[in-house]
């Protein structure tokens, strides 16, 4: 009776060494499952807020000012943690608005760097990854150039006016 109670004690710090080495490994890849999903919800958010502030210029008088503004607000949904969007020495958002108003087509391209696990080697010289979205929008709808055949719409509204 003795002895099965020993074996019995033996089965239970064989389960104790048995978790004291999974546990480490179940956590690094929980770990390797989330960094990913932090990085997809940036470029989510950053896509999105990228093609509003293109939607915005390409409806706009091209104002990139405004534009930019717009879309660093959209982009407060993201965390101001270093492993959403790092925040160190000031915001790395880096927001650039161009054409719209009398352009053919706005562009909007949002960047930032990601401070990530240790464990991923694709990082810059500060050791973050650097994740960037562009998104693009004609200004005017693909009938409506060709309708203008490279005129100018205010030149085109000026000789309608003049026929008449």
């Amino acid at each position: 009776m003795r002895r099965m109670g020993a074996r019995g004690r033996d089965a239970r710090g064989q389960s104790t060494v048995e978790a004291a080495v999974a546990l480490p490994v179940v956590f690094l890849l929980v770990l390797l499952l989330v960094q990913p999903g932090i990085v997809l919800y940036d470029r989510m958010v950053m896509a999105g807020a990228a093609a509003e502030g293109c939607r915005l210029l390409a409806t706009s008088d091209g104002d990139a000012a405004t534009c930019e503004e717009y879309v660093r607000r959209r982009l407060g949904a993201i965390p101001p943690l270093d492993v959403f969007h790092v925040h160190d020495s000031g915001c790395t958002w880096e927001v650039r608005c161009e054409g719209g108003g009398a352009a053919d087509v706005a562009r909007v391209t949002v960047r930032t760097e990601v401070r990530p696990l240790p464990l991923l080697g694709m990082v810059n010289e500060r050791g973050n990854l650097v994740v960037e979205v562009t998104a693009t929008a004609p200004t005017r709808a693909s009938w409506a150039q060709e309708s203008l055949n490279g005129a100018s719409v205010n030149g085109k509204a000026g000789e309608w006016r003049h026929e008449g």
